[in-house]
């Protein structure tokens, strides 16, 4: 029996963002995640709380989404001015997965409880299912997303990318 996807709730506020991650981050919900993340960037806010203590585990899909947004978000900062993003409460297998990825540098890793700023809003975010093309081509781009982060990751997903790609081009042919 396959575990549940997880499940999203978000807090939000003038100059703050909380996107709370409940379950198993796998590809399926990275869709909806990549979705609100890019909500909320347009909103400008300056800094981005991912509560983790109640997700378990992350798929290396997930992984990728997480990755490309570090790294939009580490440029940003580069180029004068991005979101920080903290990792609230990851268990450790999930900081050992961006550990081992090469890609826990762009996130601020703490433990702790979520102060949320006065004037913050709560809602669950729905799931929204999503075509299978779509969630293959996000798959796709999480994969290549952590590959060009860190070129140790090429191996890993290699095979993977090149799979996809193919479904991908057999799909839109056949």
């Amino acid at each position: 029996m396959s575990e549940p996807s997880a499940k999203l709730s978000v807090l939000t506020g003038k100059d703050f963002a909380c996107v709370k991650i409940a379950g198993w981050a796998k590809f399926d919900s990275s869709i909806d995640f990549r979705v609100l993340v890019n909500e909320l960037l347009q909103r400008g806010c300056p800094l981005f709380v991912l509560e983790l203590s109640e997700c378990m585990l992350m798929d290396s899909t997930f992984l990728g989404v997480l990755t490309g947004f570090g790294l939009r978000t580490s440029q940003a900062r580069k180029d004068g001015g991005g979101p920080v993003i903290e990792l609230l409460n990851p268990n450790t297998r999930i900081v050992g997965q961006l550990e081992e990825l090469g890609v826990l540098h762009l996130f601020r890793v703490s433990q702790g409880t979520l102060c949320a700023p006065d004037g913050t809003e709560s809602r669950v975010h729905e799931h929204i299912a999503s075509p299978k093309e779509e969630v293959q081509r996000a798959c796709l781009e999480a994969h290549r997303t952590l590959m060009e982060a860190n070129p140790q990751n090429v191996p890993k997903f290699k095979d993977l990318t090149q799979f996809l790609a193919e479904d991908l081009k057999k799909g839109k042919s056949g």
